[in-house]
């Protein structure tokens, strides 16, 4: 009964209710132009892309350079669903599982990227998934009925500023129960140490194979969200520049940090449309951020750490669950 009037948990609901009922009442009274829904809509993508990237490079202590080629897959497949498979009537109802359906063929090619990746320890799964992202991009260049390097186009604008409000709520609602689940504590245990976590009877290959293919699922589910957005893509918009613009996205709000996430989604979208008066210049903003943070603040804004509105509460005693054990004694004490 304490659990189902937990102050947090309902505050959390009571957020998230909130924020779907203004993204879907804004848009249609008219209180914001569209200028502005857009931009909510890319803070939004952003935020799916830079969470699922943080469970792998933040959470997990891995390195991914690759995250765009799986955004990419996510969008391409979401796409022929919706102009070369289904009926144009069905397009709406369907989209939820178009997006499904891309995010599961992103998490597939994970699958492929991880499974030899992480048979292997140090700095190969950033060679790998630089490679794959560069892979993607020229079979993407090549294959002619998918518009080759002109792009595919044709797709319904699906993407509303409430489906990009569902997926951010369901995304930070999955990597929050799961970071903070006996999975969560595994995969920051590899981060710490790796062979410490496997003397402790981690399975950490299975661990970090399943942390990648979440991640690249949801990086496909926001490949279809920005497909359906933009009605056109091309294989130049999964470029390694998008990949740094997530890991500059990550670093900026801080790894290890879902709060971070959103935080970091938010300024540097916010930030590149406000350099757009500087032209191709504004793409110089990104990789020099990067450069920066890794000079003055390798943590980010909020490294490691979380808002306290997203931490599970704490058992405590006299509650009925099993509080923390008492510190043991000292070898020293008494002397």
């Amino acid at each position: 009964m304490k659990d189902l009037i937990n102050p947090k948990k309902t505050l959390l609901w009571l957020g998230a209710a909130l924020i779907l009922a203004l993204a879907w009442g804004l848009p249609a009274s008219g209180a914001l132009n569209p200028y502005v829904i857009q931009i909510l809509m890319y803070v939004g993508i952003n935020m799916i892309l830079t969470l699922s990237l943080n469970l792998v490079n933040g959470y997990m202590g891995e390195f991914s350079v690759g995250h765009a080629g799986f955004m990419g897959i996510g969008a391409y497949v979401a796409s022929v669903l919706t102009v070369a498979v289904l009926p144009p009537a069905w397009a709406v109802p369907a989209f939820p599982a178009v997006l499904i359906v891309g995010g599961a063929a992103a998490a597939l090619a994970g699958l492929i990227v991880a499974y030899p990746s992480f048979r292997t320890r140090g700095d190969y799964l950033a060679i790998v998934t630089l490679a794959f992202n560069m892979i993607v991009k020229s079979v993407l260049e090549n294959i002619s009925w998918l518009g080759g390097p002109r792009g595919y186009l044709g797709m319904p604008r699906l993407t509303t500023l409430f489906w990009v409000a569902v997926w951010v709520i369901l995304t930070l609602w999955v990597l929050r129960n799961l970071v903070y689940s006996n999975f969560g504590r595994g995969i920051t245990a590899i981060r710490e140490d790796e062979v410490a976590a496997n003397l402790t009877s981690v399975d950490t290959r299975r661990l970090k194979l399943y942390a990648f293919l979440i991640s690249a699922f949801f990086a496909g589910v926001a490949g279809g969200l920005y497909a359906h957005l933009l009605q056109f893509i091309n294989p130049q918009s999964f470029s390694i520049l998008k990949s740094t613009d997530m890991l500059v996205m990550v670093y900026l709000g801080g790894v290890g940090s879902l709060t971070g996430s959103l935080l970091g989604a938010a300024i540097f979208t916010v930030l590149l449309e406000l350099l757009r008066p500087l032209g191709i210049w504004r793409w110089v903003v990104g990789p020099l951020m990067l450069v920066l943070l890794m000079i003055y603040r390798p943590q980010g804004v909020m490294g490691f750490k979380e808002a306290g509105l997203f931490k599970p509460k704490l058992p405590q005693p006299g509650d009925g669950s099993p509080g923390p054990p008492a510190p043991a004694a000292s070898p020293l004490q008494g002397r």
